[in-house]
């Protein structure tokens, strides 16, 4: 029997990328997806976007929220998948298959989580790879030396939530740093690889919009880490090295 899986996506006034991100979550060749949208009061077309499609989608929630992990955490607790993924408003799934791939991963493996590569794509051209976010298979000495899967393909058993809590949101950046450390470093759930791009992102997020942002990022990533007793320092700069060479893969 195959297993539900819950994909989240978070929304504020998301119409310019929602509706591929919405198809590719609906193209998926894996049917037992409760796709949840977790939007905070948009004032575009979002939501016209997304029940546009309200046939697919199990439930479309707009309400005040304190930011995007705050929305997450609210389709988390209402969550009935056995795997629990997030899909932001601005990204989409390489291929029809992917969310097939992943729980095929979980059925033969019986990990807890599942995670693979990314790709940073020019948000104007989705063809155009600006980054390739090749993860590599996980060990706790390279996630002690800044190693961390890409979030977006971070797929986790809905138990880790309920044994190890859900984001926290005095984290506005790196709230999903610190749940990776959590989860990977802390109570070292076990973890899968699929060497393949699981997720294309547009550029222009959040934590690298100004440099207000990147400090911004960099001191809470500092934070989880010594939170999480997982390095210090030198681990958030070799974290911050290790992106180089993903403009040359």
């Amino acid at each position: 029997m195959n297993k539900l899986i819950t994909i989240i996506t978070a929304t504020y006034n998301s119409s310019n990328g929602l509706e591929e991100c919405i198809k590719s979550v609906l193209s998926q060749t894996y049917k037992e997806i409760e796709y949840i949208i977790i939007d905070n009061c948009s004032t575009d077309s979002t939501l016209d976007i997304a029940k546009t499609h309200s046939e697919g989608i199990s439930r479309i929630i707009s309400e005040p929220d304190k930011g995007i992990f705050d929305a997450l955490n609210k389709g988390i607790k209402i969550a009935s998948g056995e795997v629990i993924g997030f899909l932001h408003a601005d990204d989409f799934y390489a291929s029809s298959t992917i969310i097939e791939e992943i729980m095929q991963k979980f059925e033969a493996t019986v990990a807890d989580s599942v995670y693979g590569d990314l790709q940073y794509v020019s948000k104007n051209n989705s063809d155009k790879v600006i980054r390739n976010w090749k993860a590599g298979e996980f060990s706790n000495k390279k996630l002690l030396n800044g190693w961390m899967p890409p979030h977006p393909t971070f797929f986790v058993k809905r138990k880790c939530y309920l044994s190890f809590g859900l984001f926290n949101t005095d984290y506005k950046i790196a709230a999903d740093y610190d749940l990776i450390l959590r989860f990977l470093g802390k109570h070292k759930i076990s973890t899968e690889y699929i060497p393949k791009v699981i997720v294309k992102m547009r550029t222009g997020g959040t934590s690298n919009k100004s440099f207000k942002n990147i400090f911004s990022k960099s001191k809470e990533d500092l934070d989880a880490l010594k939170a999480n007793e997982m390095g210090n320092l030198y681990t958030l700069l070799l974290k911050n090295f290790r992106k180089i060479n993903q403009f040359f893969k």
